[in-house]
């Protein structure tokens, strides 16, 4: 008789990422993506459609897990052409299931 264990931590899913920024022009989009990567930090971009009684414009949302959202941020900031006009930091919860 072959008995199977599985941890009680198998079908657990955990979701640590926050919506941590929202650029308001889209041209600094591949300069931040560019120090992200050259200092190892995850992301994903999440893009909002426009509405159609809303803003006509796409957003792209910037998403880093919980535990690097302090040095992603200092990462963001401490970028040449950083201006808090064009990158608005939001620092939300994920409240939806990406998979």
């Amino acid at each position: 008789m072959k008995m199977e264990l599985e941890s009680k931590y198998a079908k657990t899913k955990v979701y640590n990422e926050i919506e941590l920024c929202e650029l308001q022009d889209i041209s600094c989009k591949d300069p931040m993506e560019k120090q992200l990567l050259k200092n190892r930090i995850s992301y994903f971009i999440r893009w909002t459609k426009p509405r159609l009684l809303g803003p006509k414009e796409e957003k792209c949302i910037f998403c880093v897990n919980d535990w690097q959202k302090e040095q992603a941020e200092q990462v963001i900031r401490e970028m040449d052409d950083f201006d808090e006009k064009r990158i608005k930091f939001v620092r939300r919860r994920i409240d939806k299931v990406y998979y």
